[in-house]
């Protein structure tokens, strides 16, 4: 996959946007807030857009401020594309909207307000959002219930695949919320254009409670391009489980909270060709298969060294091909000898096991082969110190807000 440079430039973009806004207005201000002399105070509300005003971002905030009195109440109807919400201001006095507006759409304001001696007034304002050429959605995000399930391993990365190609990186970024029960300090990273994963700095705790929220719907993803919806996605972690191998030792242990539950001899990749090692580095369980149909790389029928072989229990480690599983051919040398084309080798008992015992996310972690796992090469998101992983996140690191 190709990488783009870091996101120093969409953060002067925003710290540039956020500076000014559409309409002539300074910042978020209320119209008559921002204009000079006393007459303009002396009316009940002012609306930030503007009344009328055309052409509004998506992302500008809808402010209604009261001068002489107290706001009781504010809606923002959007017709079909629905309401737009807002939070109060202590005081009473400063109403400001808590999500992005749609694009090609007609807003209407209504601010119903209250002065010192209890009489009640109403004001409206109208403005229209930027027109959207096309939409853009998340197209996959991991984990899902019909893939993995809702209890993942501590290793286990948020991955979201978008349809489109993702220009302004800044925008999606800050509408993707990460929520935990257990807070950690997290960050967004950037594969490429339709790819962003989150991750934690360390391992998640175990038993921790996680919900993502991609607020997309209206936010803008490039040129003339919004968000087609929103989606929220709950899981948990679950114990913390952790399995290391090495290919000098031949052996896998399975620590489960920090407690050794499982020993079992392996034998990993006999090497000679690069394609025949098993990988160094901290793998996660991708998948679990019963039944995995294993055909050799790079070698068709009639060439020497084919083969394709079934196998079961399997957990797959890598994308080049990688799995633990059971292989009754080999337990001889199970424990003493590398012997196989690159998967990690053992018993049919302890794969059955293992793959019982296994959750989506688990941290693998293999040790003693020259060849390295690629960060790029399935899920090898622990592959990446952490400052190579903020170094493609536009927002770089901050903690999980509480759940």
């Amino acid at each position: 996959m190709g990488r783009v440079a870091d996101g120093s430039a969409g953060l002067l973009a925003l710290a540039l946007l956020t500076a000014c806004s559409a309409g002539g207005t300074a910042g978020d201000e209320p119209e008559s807030v921002a204009m000079a002399g006393g007459a303009a105070r002396s009316a009940p509300v002012s609306f930030s857009p503007r009344d009328k005003t055309e052409g509004v971002p998506t992302d500008q905030p809808v402010v209604v401020a009261a001068h002489t009195g107290k706001l009781k109440g504010v809606q923002v109807d959007g017709g079909k594309s629905g309401p737009l919400p807002g939070t109060l201001s202590a005081d009473g006095t400063r109403w400001r909207s808590t999500a992005t507006a749609r694009p090609g759409t007609a807003y209407t304001v209504t601010a119903v307000s209250v002065d010192a001696a209890g009489k009640q007034s109403q004001a409206t304002s109208t403005f229209t959002t930027v027109k959207g050429n096309k939409t853009f959605d998340i197209e996959t995000i991991t984990p899902n219930k019909d893939d993995t399930g809702l209890t993942v391993g501590i290793g286990m990365p948020i991955m979201i695949t978008f349809d489109k190609p993702i220009t302004d990186r800044v925008a999606v970024e800050r509408n993707l919320t990460v929520r935990s029960s257990k807070q950690v300090e997290g960050a967004w990273h950037w594969f490429d254009s339709t790819h962003v994963d989150f991750r934690p700095q360390k391992y998640w705790p175990a038993r921790t409670k996680v919900r993502v929220e991609a607020r997309l719907a209206g936010v803008r993803g490039g040129p003339g391009m919004y968000g087609k919806r929103d989606v929220t996605l709950n899981f948990k972690i679950g114990r913390a489980q952790i399995t290391k191998g090495s290919t000098d030792n031949h052996v896998l242990i399975v620590r489960r909270d920090g407690k050794k539950v499982r020993r079992m001899p392996m034998s990993a990749g006999q090497g000679g060709q690069w394609k025949y090692y098993t990988t160094s580095g901290i793998h996660l369980a991708m998948s679990r298969e019963p039944v995995t149909v294993m055909t050799s790389p790079g070698i068709g029928p009639g060439q020497a060294g084919y083969y394709q072989l079934t196998v079961y229990n399997t957990v797959r480690i890598s994308n080049s091909g990688e799995y633990v599983h059971s292989a009754p051919w080999s337990v001889g040398s199970q424990g003493s000898a590398n012997v196989s084309h690159g998967c990690v080798n053992i018993s049919p008992d302890n794969a059955a096991w293992f793959i019982k015992n296994t959750l989506i996310g688990d941290p693998i972690i293999i040790t003693g082969s020259p060849r390295k796992l690629e960060p790029l090469n399935g899920w090898g998101h622990w592959q990446e110190n952490w400052k190579q992983w903020l170094r493609w996140s536009s927002l770089k690191a901050g903690p999980t807000i509480g759940l």
